[in-house]
């Protein structure tokens, strides 16, 4: 027998050897592993991240550990040297040897299992995996012992999750030291050598050889008594232990620090057990105030009186304990124990895994030990015998997709229990056929969700897909279907492509193809279908026939022997051509034994070629004919022969020629007179068809030509396979909202069957849409994708290579909507009342109605005596169609049960569950019983309506009221509160003011004269909120006056039903009421709406959740609808604008009126001054019934028409009318305006102004006066005028954009005035004047001051000699624009110090001789009149101190240049005298100090001497005398003043002359001059 693994054996052995923090001793732990006869060891990881050494070191020192362990066990001694070699020590030397083996090999993920070697070995299972050691380590295993490795998939798998796995190793090293050192107490301490341990166990085991080959080091071991250890020990427990209850007893002197929040001094530990077994979670808490423990299953609180007997809940001394009792696989959770108290909470959580059995098997023998486990626990990749359970979430559908697309399945695995690091197997099929990936299709497994995707829908696609999941012997699978729909045709009408294209037979000289014809023929027949053949490699498609073949099935031929070629066929109709089919898969030019033979020869590189290689030609024989000919299939296009090869043909190849002959005939021909056939069969085309023939065929070698076969059987050509029958009987039947299943008999005498194809059509449409593209086999199919609440029919024809049959006959109509089913169970079975004999039972409506309505409920009770339930009785015959019902004949003080199970006309569904016991006694309360039935409907984000039935026990008093409760779902049981305050007579209640996206439950209670009695069940939880779509009873009156309440549901189902009630009572009965119900539109109308109609009406979606709406018809909405029937009944042509009356351009009048709405027949009645009028010279009269536009035209208005106008309407029985009265003053206001616009008309007929004169300021502050001009000409003349004076105009206007412009610059007080414009030519003349004067003109003044003022630059800063001047620039100014200064938000007072002032387009503000005073803030402010605009600069700081800096320079340099010496005149320039004459100059010089003078000659000082006297006089006259000049004095002379602030010369020029010279040179130049003039004249 096979024992189990360490972690799988019973829950007590595991938690006490691995969840324990504290190990037991190593010879207890080892004693309680004996039992079990097996041992279990396994490698911390830890161990394989050492050196080489440390390893076998340390397993050296587990081997050594263990031996000395197991040799106590055996031999009952104290120490190691008292052991003997018995049968435990060889057990002993397989634990070390594997052990070490483990380590050494670093298998730390798997679980090594060594058998007691006395016991029965186990054989080798059929699912376990081979061993994965080497035939040398097998050997140094004991004999015919397996060591079973757990993997899947190559990801290995140890069959315990990861965090017990590594608790797993960290115990196992932990032993393994432990038992080490315990070996080692009580010996002195000494130098001991450990060689001779290692050569004695090296004896017993070939792997511990290996190991203590490299630990031959000493140990020193230091020598201590246990006794002192534990000593030692307990001294410092004990004093550690004072500490703690000293700083306990200082704690508990601090209130504050007594109270604390929960702590979990010992957490809930997470189990793992079996089934069936029991398990306890136990924590311990610590906090003040004692800590209140609550315990959860997955964040629910566990109710112990729920479930008696399942939980057990203790508390006692701190300990708290949670005790599930015979655990089933449902108890698999996450348990939470909540400790709270008034300083907080505190949550500490635990799992529970409850392990399930593969199958039944005893429990004693379980528990018995691992040698009496049943065989039927065989090991598998998935553990021993484990049971898993898998579920698809978030599945794919029934899914469309069009030809070209791309469509993903996908669907979310969910496997319990979940094993780590182990995939499941998974499995696609089509139509039950596996579906390998491809390029068409790709899966795909994310761990958690399979998919399947299409990377380009075709119709070969289109099927039943199912998904498989495998885990071990257990899978589930799930299934929809795909439907793939035809891409749209590239010439709108041809056929839809073919699909299946295969290739059936293919040889040397033809390959045959198939397909399937298509569904959608495009509207015509199908002609027939073309092959297109593409080489493998190539992208050239050429097409193989000529003309349509219409079967299914055609032999390609001309093709290259050894060539591999792919394939694709279109359909043609008299349209045109259809889209192509998916190509086939390659196929090759060979014959069958041919590809044999070559499959064991490589082939060329791939190029779609294959290597062909032909045995040598001998010199030979003659071949003999062939055998076995006949004709294998032969349509009205072609036939093909088939025949063995002649036994007698020598050692080379052999090839045909095929004959043909007519039928009745020798005549026989060749047919393949040019390329003889190389393959036993051959295709034969260009037949006549409906012709019989015989055919024949010789073979041929170098030879020669052998003798003919036997000739076949006379052919007819044309199609041996008939078009099949069409389908009969189709007979349809619901299946869901969207689907139907179809099915027919099977067409008869049906030959090579494709399938059906299956249509639809809505009734009455004639149009008719495929429901599949691929061919179905069978008699029945599901169709998908139809539209709820439609009636269709449906057809069917058969398929085959022949072609499709005729449709069947059209099946009968079926509306599309759900199949009925029986309801599901009631629930909530309630005690209403009981009696000495009878009770009365109360239950809820089933959840689901199963699409139709209920019909009755059937009671069953048994009785329970003891606890020990009774058999079934049934309490009515008869169904009861109320929620409750008195069961009679019942024993008194009894204990009994009941269920209950609903009917309706698909049958009785399931029973409900069994409901609490009820005792059978008489009620004595006088108060009523609980309400029952209740229900919320019409949930909105604020509100909802809430309806019971009353109590059935009403107590000693008729009930007289209701109290209603409310509470939110989670909030404790005495938060309940009232909805009213005085009891409601109506058993419904509208609950206001609540609060959207909360949850609440409801309750009522029934009040008596005795008092209120019980509350009933609970309705809800329900959640207040809107949800989408919702819509509300909307009241309408139609033309007719009818008054009517409409609503419309877009959420019902094919079972859903409208329900009207008054007040919550149904009103089917009702004779002041009418409804009308269709699709998803329900209408109640009132018959007579009146006073008894008052209430509220509401109408309910029958199998929705909970789809409700109501309307309140009170006393004043009861008016307004009776106003408005009256209204409807009785009509009036609404208008949309009263009468009224309009000029129109020519001076014309248009009276006009539109109504809201006229119809054709409306006609109109023109009355004036009670009088009517018509149509004629005066009176025009129009109606435009689409847009209601009456209107009514006169030419001019005259003083006899003044009165009162009136339009009558009649439309129908409606009526109305408008009316205008024009008299007095508005009448002739009306003429005068009339008389102006014909006028107007009149002006417009010549030159005239669009838009009259007016002026507009430009940019440039300039004003222009502009006007706009319309029906000119090149004749047309434009003159301007002021004050009755023309201007003349410098440029002549071209009139080219109708605009006429006059441009005044700088305009001023001097351009007011009267400004006048004319136009005129041969057609006539317009004028336009434009007053510019008082009012008008201070307007434009104040718009140029305004454009002048923003044109202002921002102000600048600017020293000068005399101070700082602060200024701005203008475009112009005017002294209309008024200019106020101030400082620091002061206004400047002007003074000779800080002046203002405007200098052409400069504003300035000059501040002489600054001082830190004048530093600021300075604003410019200008005033055009109306608004005031300002200019700001800061005047310090920096800016200050470098203004000041440069005024200084300045004033400095103008202080200079005023005292520098200079010369202020009296000098000339040049000075011409005769000789002899005397020479007198005087000049004035300036400069403070005195200058010093000094002359020049020639650029050369000039001394005063008696020739030339120079003086200086009074600082201020210097004089210059020359007393007789000569030609000496001739030159340039300089006068050169000087002083401290600069130098300045004046210099002049002194010619002298001779008299006679002169005269001679005059004489000369004016002869020069005569002789120039006579030259010109000439």
């Amino acid at each position: 027998m096979m024992s189990l693994p360490f972690y799988q054996r019973s829950h007590q052995h595991y938690d006490l050897s691995y969840r324990n923090k504290d190990l037991r001793t190593t010879m207890s732990q080892y004693q309680q592993e004996k039992k079990r006869s097996a041992i279990y060891t396994h490698g911390s990881t830890a161990y394989s991240s050492r050196s080489s050494a440390a390893h076998r070191q340390e397993s050296q020192a587990s081997i050594q550990a263990s031996a000395s362990s197991y040799q106590q066990q055996a031999s009952q001694a104290s120490h190691l040297a008292s052991s003997q070699f018995s049968l435990d020590s060889q057990v002993c030397r397989k634990a070390a040897s594997a052990y070490d083996y483990g380590y050494s090999h670093g298998l730390t993920d798997s679980s090594l299992l060594l058998d007691d070697y006395s016991s029965t070995l186990s054989p080798k299972t059929k699912r376990a995996k081979q061993s994965l050691l080497s035939g040398e380590e097998k050997e140094n295993l004991p004999s015919d012992y397996m060591v079973p490795i757990f993997s899947g998939r190559q990801v290995h798998v140890s069959g315990i999750t990861d965090t017990e796995e590594e608790r797993i190793k960290e115990a196992a090293a932990y032993i393994a030291q432990r038992n080490l050192l315990a070996s080692e107490e009580g010996i002195t301490a000494s130098k001991q050598s450990t060689a001779s341990k290692q050569s004695t166990v090296s004896k017993q085991s070939t792997v511990s050889k290996q190991a203590t080959s490299t630990l031959q080091q000493e140990e020193t071991f230091e020598k201590k008594s246990r006794k002192v250890a534990i000593r030692e020990k307990a001294e410092r427990l004990s004093l550690r232990k004072t500490l703690e209850e000293t700083q306990a007893y200082h704690d508990k002197l601090n209130e504050d620090h007594l109270l604390h929040a929960p702590e979990f001094i010992i957490k809930p530990r997470s189990h793992t057990v079996w089934e069936k077994e029991n398990v306890k979670l136990h924590c311990s808490v610590a906090g003040w105030p004692e800590p209140r423990v609550t315990w959860y299953k997955n964040q629910v609180p566990i109710n112990v009186h729920a479930n008696p007997g399942k939980y057990i809940i203790e508390s006692r001394y701190g300990m708290h304990t949670l005790e599930i009792n015979t655990c089933d696989f449902e108890d698999t959770a996450q348990y939470r124990a909540s400790a709270m108290n008034v300083k907080g909470e505190l949550s500490a959580y635990a799992s529970v895994v409850v392990k399930r059995y593969k199958g039944e098997f005893d429990e004693t023998r379980f528990h018995a030990g691992a040698s009496t486990m049943p065989l039927s626990f065989a090991v598998t990749p998935y553990g021993y015998a484990s049971k898993f359970e898998i579920h698809f979430d978030d599945k794919f559908d029934v899914s469309f997709g069009r030809e070209g697309e791309t469509m993903s399945l996908g669907c979310r695995v969910v496997i319990t229990p979940e094993i780590k690091h182990f995939q499941p197997e998974v499995q696609w099929y089509r139509n039950g056929a596996p579906i390998s990936p491809s390029k068409w299709v790709q899966t795909h497994w994310s761990g958690d969700r399979a998919t399947l995707t299409f990377s380009h829908l075709n119709k070969e696609d289109e099927g039943l897909y199912t998904i498989r999941v495998r885990m071990g012997e257990y899978y589930e699978q799930y299934s929809a279907y795909v439907f793939v729909r035809d891409a749209d045709a590239e010439i709108e009408g041809a056929p839809a492509s073919p699909l299946d294209v295969v290739c059936l037979d293919a040889n040397k000289d033809y390959i045959i193809i198939s397909w399937k014809q298509p569904a959608v023929d495009g509207g015509s027949p199908i002609l027939g279908y073309f092959i297109d053949k593409c080489e493998v490699g190539t992208d050239c498609w050429s097409q193989c026939n000529d003309t349509p073949v219409k079967f299914a099935r055609f032999p390609v031929t001309g093709l290259i022997e050894g060539r591999s070629y792919i394939f694709r066929v279109r359909a043609v109709n008299k349209t045109g051509i259809g889209l192509p089919s998916r190509v086939s898969e390659p196929v090759a030019a060979l014959d069958p034994a041919e590809k044999a033979r070559l499959k064991s020869r490589p082939s060329a590189p791939w190029t779609g070629q294959i290597i062909v290689t032909e045995e040598e030609p001998t010199e030979g024989i003659i071949p003999g004919p062939p055998t076995n000919l006949a004709v294998t299939e032969a349509t009205r296009s072609y036939v093909v022969l088939s025949w063995k090869p002649p036994g007698q043909r020598g050692h080379e190849g052999i090839m045909y020629f095929v004959e043909k002959c007519d039928a009745g005939t020798e005549n026989w021909q060749r047919v393949n007179t040019e390329l003889p056939v190389k393959s036993p069969r051959f295709a034969l085309f260009d037949l006549a068809e409906g012709k019989s023939y015989r055919f024949r065929v010789r073979c041929s070698n170098s030879a020669g030509v052998g003798e003919p076969s036997e000739a076949t059987e006379v052919t007819v050509v044309g199609d041996k396979l008939d078009i099949p029958k069409p389908p009969g009987k189709i007979i349809p039947s619901r299946n869901t909202d969207t689907s139907v299943v179809v099915s027919w008999e099977e067409s008869k005498d049906a030959q090579e069957l494709v399938g059906y194809y299956i249509e639809s059509s809505i009734v009455g449409s004639g149009k008719w849409e495929p429901c599949n593209n691929n061919p179905v086999k069978g008699s029945r199919f599901t169709c998908h994708g139809l539209v709820t609440g439609q009636s269709y029919i449906f057809r069917v024809r058969a398929v085959n290579a022949a072609g499709l049959s005729e449709y069947s006959q059209d099946s009968e109509a079926i509306e599309v909507k759900a199949a009925i089913a029986a309801p599901s169970p009631p629930y909530d079975i309630t005690c209403l009342e009981s009696f000495r004999d009878s009770m009365v039972l109360g239950w809820k409506q089933p959840d689901k109605t199963g699409g139709a309505e209920i019909t009755g409920y059937y009671v069953n009770y048994r009785e329970v005596i003891g606890g020990v339930p009774g058999k079934w009785r049934e309490a009515n015959i008869k169904a009861v169609s109320d929620e409750a019902y008195k069961i009679s004949n019942l024993k008194e003080n009894m204990v009994y049960q009941f269920q209950v199970a609903a009917m309706n006309i698909a049958g009785l569904g399931a029973p409900s569950a069994v409901s609490e016991s009820f005792k059978c006694e008489e009620w004595t309360i006088a108060v009523p019983g609980p309400p029952h039935s209740l229900k919320y409907s019409e949930v909105r984000k604020n509100s909802l309506v809430l309806q019971w039935k009353p109590p059935v026990h009403s107590g000693r008093t008729p009930v007289t009221g209701y109290f209603v409760d409310i509470k939110e779902t989670n909030a404790k049981d005495d938060q309940w509160r009232g909805l009213n305050e005085a009891a409601i007579k109506n058993k419904y209640l509208k609950v206001q003011g609540l609060k959207e996206g909360v949850s609440y439950v409801f309750r009522v209670r029934a009040i008596n004269q005795a008092g209120v009695g019980k509350p009933s069940d609970l309705a809800g939880p329900v959640v207040a909120e809107t949800r989408p779509g919702t819509k509300e009873v909307v009241v309408n009156v139609d033309d007719d006056g009818v008054i009517s309440l409409n609503f419309e549901c877009d959420q019902m189902t094919p079972k859903s039903e409208f329900t009207w009630s008054k007040d919550y009572i149904s009103t089917e009965d009702s004779p002041r009421l009418e409804v009308e119900s269709k699709g998803n539109k329900t209408k109640l109308t009132f018959k007579d709406l009146g006073m008894d109609d008052l209430g509220i009406y509401s109408c309910d979606v029958t199998d929705t959740d909970g789809i409700a709406s109501s309307y309140v018809i009170d006393e004043e909405e009861l008016k307004r609808l009776l106003a408005l029937s009256h209204e409807h009944k009785f009509p009036t042509v609404p208008a949309k604008s009263e009468l009224a009356v309009e000029i129109l351009e020519k001076g014309q009048v248009r009276f006009w009126m539109q109504a809201e709405k006229l119809s054709g027949n409306a006609k109109v009645n023109y009355i004036f001054n009670e009088k009517e009028i018509f149509d004629g010279p005066k009176y025009k009269m129009h109606i435009d019934r689409n847009t209601g536009i009456i209107e009514m035209f006169m030419e001019k208005l005259q003083d006899e028409d003044e009165g009162t106008y009136t339009f009558q309407i009649q439309d129908g029985k409606a009526t109305g009318h408008s009316t205008l009265v024009l008299i007095g003053d508005v009448y002739k206001k009306l003429q005068k305006e009339a008389e102006f616009q014909r006028q107007e008309w009149i002006r417009k007929q010549g030159p005239h102004f669009a838009e009259y004169l007016s002026w507009e300021v430009t940019g440039e502050c300039n004003v222009l006066l502009k006007c706009k001009v319309a029906n000119i000409k090149k004749e047309t003349h434009i003159v301007w005028y002021k004050d009755e004076r023309e201007i003349s105009v410098d440029e002549k206007h071209d009139f080219k954009d109708g605009i006429c412009t006059l441009l005044i610059t700088e305009f001023s007080k001097k351009d007011a005035g009267f400004y006048e414009v004319i136009l005129k030519d041969d057609r006539g003349k317009d004028k336009s004047r434009l007053k510019l004067v008082d009012e008008a003109f201070n307007e434009l003044m104040t718009e140029v001051c305004r454009k002048i003022a923003l044109s202002a630059t921002d102000l600048k800063i600017q020293s000068t000699a005399e101070g700082i001047r602060l200024y701005s620039f203008v475009t112009y100014y005017l002294d209309d624009l008024k200019v106020n200064w101030s400082h620091n938000g002061a206004g400047i007072k002007y003074t000779d110090r800080v002046k203002s002032g405007v200098t052409g387009e400069q504003i300035w503000l000059q501040i002489n001789e600054p001082t830190p005073n004048d530093k600021g803030k300075y604003v410019m402010e200008l005033f055009d009149g109306k608004t005031g605009h300002q200019k700001t600069v800061d005047l310090s700081g920096q800016a200050f101190d470098e203004a000041f800096a440069e005024f200084q320079r300045l004033k400095q340099a103008a202080i200079a240049e005023k005292n520098r010496a200079r010369v202020l005149g009296g000098l000339p320039d040049v000075v011409t005298i005769q000789e002899g004459k005397a020479l007198n100059l005087t000049c004035n010089v300036w400069g403070d100090p005195t200058p010093e003078v000094s002359w020049l000659k020639n650029e050369k000082s000039l001394a005063s001497d008696d020739h030339c006297n120079l003086r200086f006089e009074a600082g201020k006259t210097a004089y210059f005398t020359i007393s007789g000049v000569s030609t000496a004095d001739s030159g340039k002379y300089g006068l050169v003043v000087k002083n401290k602030y600069g130098t300045e010369t004046s210099d002049f020029t002194v010619s002298v002359f001779i008299p006679e010279e002169e005269a001679r040179k005059v004489a000369s130049e004016s002869q020069k001059d005569n002789q120039k003039s006579s030259q010109k004249s000439k």
